[in-house]
């Protein structure tokens, strides 16, 4: 029995790497250094930080910001990453009203054939949107991921051809998706650092989802089934909102990660990184290289903004206002030196309608336009009728 036990043990130890190396399963092997920068030890530059992620980027939610890149346009497997796109669907599906978090999703046998990373989903098992998602966000749930696609388009295929339009729109030019979960090697489905940021930029809008991405351990089943996140940045890295890892043996180790503090949302995108370290210290170095460096500045004037003159209008000013805008981001260091100027209409002719542009407010540093932002009316004002005319020449008249 002993010797039939070890004979089972090293099986095991043998087949396990090899077929976890094949498809997606989340494994993640030995321990992972911290690096937080501290004001005294930032880089001067994004070009002296050092990751080990042969592809990268990091990104700052609102601007779209490119802080940092490396390799970021060359087209490589994503994996699970894949489903960063997938969940977009998702989320933007129960936004419009189509599908609801307590919608039944029945699986189909394909579904259940899934392998890699799942919850081993039977054929028939039905569940709510909730828990669906809830595990492809969480463990990277591949038979979960081909439930709701072919729940929400009829089949993992057309699923696919709703992904590729979204990326279209999203503009993210050197991505083409072929299935809904990066499960295998398919040399056409391709993406890059840079498109993957586009779309995880676009997932974090929808902040109703950190419920799914921020989830550390959890359960399905009525608490039979446990869940842990594969993305070991939730439970250890400050500020982490997601939000999706990936691996095969031919994507290597990827993350695109999220992390929020004060306000201020980056991503931070590394693929075909050769260990689970790598993956996440490239992604925590840029993390904290973003939060350590930069600030986002609001739009809004130093000082009053002066009312512009209205010729032949009802009132004889009107009030501009900065018309609604994202803030711009900067280092640290530059925050205090920002210029702002003011770039008016001396006059304008009546009528003048409520939002109008009026001028911009300018913010300069050193020299360099960071942001021109339309000043527009307040309010409307409307012209003079030639009545009111004779009424204020009488009126002049009579003192």
């Amino acid at each position: 029995m002993k010797k039939l036990l070890c004979l089972l043990l090293a099986l095991t130890v043998f087949i396990t790497p090899a077929f976890a190396a094949e498809y997606d399963f989340e494994i993640d092997d030995g321990e992972w250094s911290v690096e937080v920068f501290d004001d005294l030890s930032v880089p001067a530059s994004a070009t002296e930080l050092a990751i080990p992620a042969p592809s990268a980027i990091l990104m700052e939610r609102d601007t779209g910001a490119v802080l940092y890149e490396k390799n970021a346009d060359e087209k490589l497997r994503p994996a699970s990453v894949t489903k960063v796109m997938t969940i977009l669907l998702i989320a933007e599906a129960i936004d419009s009203g189509d599908i609801s978090l307590d919608d039944t999703v029945t699986t189909s046998a394909f579904a259940a054939s899934m392998g890699g990373s799942q919850v081993y989903l039977k054929e028939g098992e039905t569940m709510t949107v909730r828990d669906m998602l809830k595990c492809i966000v969480v463990v990277s749930a591949n038979d979960c991921a081909v439930a709701m696609a072919e729940h929400l388009a009829g089949s993992e295929s057309a699923f696919a051809g709703r992904m590729n339009a979204r990326a279209a729109d999203l503009g993210m030019v050197n991505t083409h998706f072929t299935n809904c979960t990066g499960l295998y090697d398919d040399d056409e489905h391709l993406t890059t650092a840079r498109d993957i940021a586009i779309m995880s930029r676009e997932v974090i809008k929808h902040k109703w989802l950190r419920d799914f991405t921020q989830i550390w351990t959890d359960t399905i089943r009525n608490g039979e089934f446990g869940l842990t996140n594969t993305n070991k940045l939730i439970r250890y890295f400050p500020g982490a909102t997601g939000l999706k890892t990936g691996y095969t043996s031919k994507a290597g180790r990827c993350l695109a990660a999220s992390a929020e503090r004060d306000g201020v949302e980056y991503v931070a995108v590394v693929l075909n990184c050769a260990s689970s370290d790598d993956r996440f210290n490239s992604a925590k170095t840029l993390l904290s290289y973003g939060f350590s460096t930069y600030s986002l500045v609001p739009v809004e004037a130093s000082e009053p903004i002066p009312p512009v003159e209205v010729t032949l209008g009802r009132q004889k000013y009107v009030q501009p206002v900065i018309e609604n805008c994202d803030p711009v981001l900067v280092r640290k260091s530059d925050v205090g030196r920002i210029e702002r100027a003011f770039e008016l209409d001396e006059r304008v002719d009546a009528p003048v309608s409520e939002g109008e542009e009026l001028g911009y407010l300018v913010m300069t540093l050193d020299g360099a336009e960071l942001a021109r932002v339309p000043l527009i009316a307040a309010e409307s004002v409307e012209r003079l009728t030639i009545w009111d005319l004779v009424v204020m020449i009488l009126t002049a008249f009579g003192r």
